[in-house]
C-alpha cells in the first residue's frame, strides 16, 4: 500500500530517453523510455543510449527536439525490452511492458479464446490504430463475436509480426484521429521496422511452464546487407516458433462416466477427471513469420518497401463433453445428448483449428520538390483464416458422423494509397511553422465464406430405445444439429462485403517562443457505406515554465467507423433441447445489421462512434530523472456492442421468434445483433519515472517506475427501438454492461530495474494488476479477484562480442489468481477467466543470442 500511495502522488515520467526513429512523414516522438543496455545480441544499443538528448517529436515534420518535449505522452520501447520479457508475441510482451495495455487470460469464447483481444485504457483494442513504419496496418478477420471482453471487436493482431524484425515501439497515450484516421482513439502503436544496414543475428529460445508443461521452441534470425552507394539497404528477418498447451487449470469432476446400476464404473478410476483442456493455456501454435525492410536512394528521391508475411497453425481445446449426468458446466442435457457412446464412450475434447495466412507489403517513394519533403505509398494487406474442427461430431448425423470438419473461412483485405508532403515556413516566430497536408485512399473487404454442410446440418437422427444405459435413458430423442462445441458458416450466414474511403488532412506545429509549442490538426473522410462522412481535429500545446519543468495538453475529437465484419457478420448456433420425445429448438443466429430480420427488430445501418478526448499532463527532468504526469478523459458516444439473446424466455419469448419467422429467419428462436447503443466516459492517470545511476563499482542502474489508472462509467444506453417498444425486452443487461467498467483491472504497476556491469546485465520487474470482476446478470453471481504482484527476471551475459546467453522466468514466484470461492464440481475454472497475467502459473526460459 506504501508503494501505491507514493506511485499515485509523485509525478512520474516516461520509461526514459530515446531512439532514433525513422525519418517517416507520419513520426512519433521517441520519449519515456530507459536506454536500452549494450549487448552482443543489440549491438545497436548503444547508438540509442548516445543519442538520447534528441528524439523525433510527436507531430509531423522533421524538427528534432529533446526528451519528454513531446506534448503528448508517448512510450518507447527498445529491443532489448522487448526481449528481456520472456515472453512471446508482441501482444503479451506490450502487455508486460505498457501500464495502459492489458490482456485478459481468456476473454470468451470463440476465436477470441485463440486470438486473444487487447484493451488499452480500459477500452478495446478496436479503438487503438497500428501503424508500421508509419503506414496503417489491416485488421484480423476473426471478429471477437462471442468474448465479453472487447466483444465484437476487429482489432489488429500484432503477432503476425516478428519480434526480431522491430527496432523499437512507439506508443503514443493520446487520441490521434485527426492526424491518422480511424481507430485512433485511444491512442496509437508505430512499429519501427530494424533498418541496420549491415550484419546478422540469430536468437534461440526455450522456455516451460514451471508445473503445467507448454514447452516453447522459438529462433529468429535476421540479416541486412548494403544496397548501392548511397546508403540503401535490405534487411529480412524470420521467426519460427512452436509453443504447445499447457496442462489445464480446471477442477476435476467427480464422475465422468453414468452410474450403473447406482454404482460407480469400473472404469472410473483410469480416467482423468481434470477433463477442461480449455482452461488455461488453451492453444498449441505453430508459427513461421517473415518480413522485409529496404531503401534504396536513386539521386534526390529514395524507393522503399517493408512487409511482412505469416503462417499460424493454432489447435486450441474448446469444449470437453462426458457421458455423466453431471455435464460440463452443469449442461446435462447437452452434454449427455452430445456424447454418443458409439462414437466417444467415455467422453472428448473437442479442438478448434485456425490455418491463418497473413500479408501485407509496402512500397513508396520519398524525396524533397521546391522546399516540400514528399512522401508517396501504397500498401496492401490480407488476412486469411481458414476454420476447422477435430475430435468433434455432429450427433444430429448419428453414429455415423465423421470426427474433422470444415467450418470455413474468413477474409479481411486492406488497400491503402498515401500522398503526405510537408515543409518549414519562417513567419518570424521563434521556430518555423511546419506545415504538414496528405490525402488518403483506402478499400477494404470482408469476406466469410461457408463450410462444408456436415458442420451445420440437421441429419434427423433418433436415439433408439435399447437395452443399454444411453438407450434407455435418451432412446427416442433427437440429438442437437450442427457441431459439439462449434458452429459451421452455413451458405445463408456467409457474406462478402466492401467499401472505399477517401480522406484529407492538414497538420500545423510551431513554437511562438522557445517555451512555448502549439500544433493543430483537422481531417475529413467520406466512407462509400453507413459510416458517411466524418470529420475530426486535434489541438495540443507544450509550455516550459522553467529548465526541465513544463506542462502539456491538448483536446482532440476522433471516430472509429464500423469494421465491415460487424456490418456483415452473420452466424448460427444450434443449441437444441429435448422436451418428451421430440426436439424443441433453441438455435440462436448472430443478424447482420441491414438484414430484413435484424431491421424488424429495430437493427438501423451503423455509424461511427465518435470521441472526444482531453489530455493534460506536466514533465520534468534533471540529469538522469525523468518524470511525467497525464491525465486524461476519453468520451465515446454510440459505441458499438451485441445486443443480448433476444428470444428466450425471459426477453421477448414467442413475439420474437413470430418477427424472425415473418421476416424469414425460420428453426431460430432468438437472435442479437449489433447496434449503436452504449455512451462511456473512461477517466484516467498515467505516471512513469526513470533514473539512471551509473557506479564504476556497482554498474549501471536504470530504474524506473509506471502507474496506469482508468475507470470507465457508462453514460447512456440507447432506448429500446420502436419495433420491440411494447414487448418486455433488454438489449444490454447487466452483466455486458458490467464488463464494460469492471472486467479489466482499473490499476497497473510497473517497477523495473535494468543493470549492467562489464559483460552481465540483468532486469527485474514487478507488476501489480489491480482488483477486476467477472459479472452475472445477477448480483449474487459476481466475483471480485484481489490485486496481485507478479515478478519477471531475465540475467544475460556476454561470452564474447558476439555471443549472448540469457536466463530467467515470468511469473517467478507462479502468482495463480485467486480461486473462485467454492470449489466448483462441474469440470469449470478454477480461477476464473479474466486473469490479466494468465491462468497457467510462472515459467522459465533460456535465451542465446549471436550476432555476425
Amino acid at each position: 500500500m506504501t508503494t501505491f500511495r507514493l506511485l499515485s502522488g509523485v509525478a512520474f515520467a516516461a520509461l526514459a530517453t530515446t531512439a532514433s526513429a525513422q525519418q517517416l512523414p507520419v513520426q512519433l516522438a521517441a520519449v519515456d523510455r530507459a536506454p536500452p543496455i549494450p549487448t552482443a545480441a543489440n549491438p545497436g544499443a548503444a547508438a540509442l543510449a548516445e543519442g538520447d538528448d534528441i528524439i523525433v517529436t510527436g507531430v509531423r515534420g522533421t524538427q528534432p527536439r529533446t526528451v519528454a518535449n513531446s506534448p503528448v505522452p508517448i512510450d518507447v520501447i527498445g529491443r532489448q525490452e522487448l526481449q528481456a520479457t520472456g515472453r512471446t508475441g508482441l501482444k503479451e510482451i506490450l502487455g508486460a511492458l505498457v501500464p495502459s495495455l492489458t490482456m485478459p487470460a481468456l476473454g470468451g469464447g470463440g476465436t477470441s479464446a485463440s486470438v486473444k483481444p487487447i484493451a488499452i485504457r480500459g477500452l478495446s483494442g478496436d479503438y487503438l490504430l497500428v501503424l508500421v513504419n508509419g503506414k496503417r496496418r489491416h485488421t484480423t478477420a476473426l471478429i471477437n463475436n462471442l468474448s465479453r471482453v472487447s466483444g465484437g471487436s476487429t482489432p489488429v493482431d500484432i503477432d503476425l509480426i516478428p519480434t526480431n524484425a522491430v527496432a523499437h515501439i512507439e506508443v503514443m497515450r493520446d487520441g490521434a484521429a485527426a492526424q491518422y484516421g480511424s481507430d485512433a482513439i485511444s491512442g496509437v502503436i508505430n512499429i519501427i521496422l530494424d533498418d541496420t544496414k549491415q550484419g546478422g543475428a540469430l536468437s534461440l529460445t526455450g522456455s516451460q511452464l514451471y508445473s503445467k508443461g507448454a514447452p516453447l521452441a522459438q529462433a529468429n534470425l535476421g540479416y541486412g546487407t548494403r544496397i548501392g552507394d548511397q546508403g540503401g539497404f535490405v534487411r529480412l528477418s524470420v521467426e519460427a516458433k512452436f509453443h504447445d498447451r499447457a496442462d489445464p487449470s480446471a477442477e476435476a469432476v467427480p464422475r465422468i462416466l453414468p452410474l450403473v446400476n447406482g454404482q460407480p464404473d469400473p472404469r472410473e478410476a483410469e480416467l482423468n477427471h481434470v477433463y477442461a483442456g480449455g482452461y488455461g493455456r488453451s492453444n498449441r501454435d505453430a508459427v513461421a513469420v517473415g518480413s522485409l525492410n529496404a531503401e534504396l536512394p536513386v539521386g534526390a528521391v529514395t524507393a522503399y518497401s517493408f512487409g511482412t508475411l505469416s503462417h499460424r497453425d493454432i489447435k486450441d481445446a474448446r469444449g470437453a463433453y462426458i457421458p455423466s449426468n453431471t455435464g460440463y458446466g452443469g449442461q446435462t442435457n447437452t452434454s449427455a445428448f452430445a456424447v454418443l457412446p458409439q462414437i466417444y464412450p467415455t467422453g472428448f475434447q473437442a479442438y478448434r483449428r485456425i490455418k491463418e495466412t497473413d500479408f501485407q507489403a509496402t512500397v513508396g517513394l520519398r524525396g524533397d520538390l521546391s522546399g516540400w519533403a514528399w512522401d508517396l505509398s501504397s500498401s496492401y494487406g490480407r488476412d486469411h483464416v481458414w476454420l476447422g474442427a477435430e475430435n468433434t461430431l455432429n450427433p444430429s448425423i448419428g453414429p455415423t458422423s465423421k470426427h474433422d470438419f470444415y467450418l470455413g473461412t474468413q477474409n479481411q483485405d486492406l488497400w491503402a494509397n498515401t500522398v503526405d508532403v510537408t515543409r518549414d515556413y519562417d513567419i518570424g516566430l521563434a521556430k518555423p511553422l511546419t506545415v504538414s497536408l496528405g490525402a488518403e485512399h483506402r478499400w477494404e473487404r470482408f469476406q466469410s465464406q461457408a463450410g462444408e454442410p456436415d458442420s451445420y446440418r440437421n441429419g434427423g437422427y433418433q436415439i433408439p430405445k435399447d437395452s443399454t444405459p444411453f438407450g434407455q435413458l435418451y432412446g427416442g430423442l433427437f440429438p442437437s444439429p450442427g457441431l459439439v462445441s462449434f458452429t459451421g458458416t452455413s451458405p445463408a450466414d456467409a457474406t462478402s462485403l466492401n467499401r472505399s474511403n477517401v480522406a484529407g488532412y492538414i497538420d500545423l506545429s510551431t513554437n511562438p517562443t522557445d517555451a512555448w509549442f502549439i500544433g493543430a490538426a483537422g481531417r475529413f473522410e467520406h466512407y462509400s457505406d453507413s459510416a458517411g462522412d466524418t470529420a475530426s481535429w486535434k489541438v495540443t500545446s507544450r509550455y516550459e515554465i522553467a529548465r526541465g519543468l513544463a506542462i502539456r495538453g491538448g483536446v482532440n475529437t476522433g471516430f472509429r467507423a464500423p469494421s465491415l465484419a460487424q456490418t456483415g457478420f452473420s452466424t448460427t448456433q444450434n443449441t437444441t433441447t429435448v422436451i418428451g420425445s421430440a426436439p424443441v429448438s433453441t438455435i440462436s443466429k448472430f443478424l447482420p445489421v441491414d438484414s430484413a430480420a435484424a431491421i424488424a427488430l429495430g437493427a438501423k445501418p451503423l455509424t461511427p462512434e465518435k470521441s472526444l478526448n482531453y489530455t493534460a499532463g506536466i514533465t520534468y527532468e534533471a540529469g538522469s530523472l525523468h518524470l511525467t504526469l497525464d491525465a486524461y478523459q476519453i468520451r465515446v458516444d454510440d459505441r458499438i456492442v451485441k445486443t443480448e439473446f433476444l428470444g428466450t424466455a425471459a426477453n421477448g419469448g414467442s413475439a420474437i421468434r413470430t418477427i424472425l419467422l415473418a421476416n424469414g429467419v425460420t428453426g431460430v428462436d432468438s437472435a442479437q445483433f449489433f447496434t449503436n447503443a452504449i455512451d462511456t466516459r473512461t477517466r484516467g492517470i498515467d505516471a512513469v519515472a526513470d533514473y539512471t545511476l551509473k557506479s564504476s563499482a556497482l554498474g549501471t542502474f536504470r530504474l524506473s517506475a509506471a502507474y496506469s489508472y482508468n475507470k470507465t462509467r457508462i453514460l447512456g444506453i440507447a432506448a429500446n427501438p420502436s419495433q420491440l417498444s411494447t414487448l418486455n425486452v433488454t438489449l444490454f443487461g447487466r452483466q455486458a454492461q458490467r464488463d464494460l467498467v469492471v472486467a479489466l483491472p482499473h490499476s497497473k504497476v510497473i517497477l523495473t530495474n535494468a543493470w549492467s556491469l562489464g559483460r552481465v546485465h540483468a532486469l527485474a520487474r514487478a507488476t501489480r494488476y489491480g482488483k477486476y470482476t467477472e459479472s452475472s446478470n445477477v448480483a449474487t453471481g459476481d466475483r471480485t479477484f484481489g490485486g496481485k504482484w507478479v515478478a519477471d527476471l531475465d540475467i544475460g551475459y556476454d561470452l564474447s562480442e558476439h555471443l549472448t546467453l540469457a536466463a530467467g522466468a515470468s511469473n517467478l514466484f507462479d502468482a495463480y489468481p485467486d480461486r473462485r470461492g467454492l470449489i466448483a464440481t462441474d469440470g469449470s475454472g478454477a480461477y476464473g477467466n479474466f486473469a490479466p497475467f494468465g491462468l497457467s502459473g510462472g515459467s522459465y526460459y533460456v535465451r542465446a543470442g549471436i550476432t555476425f
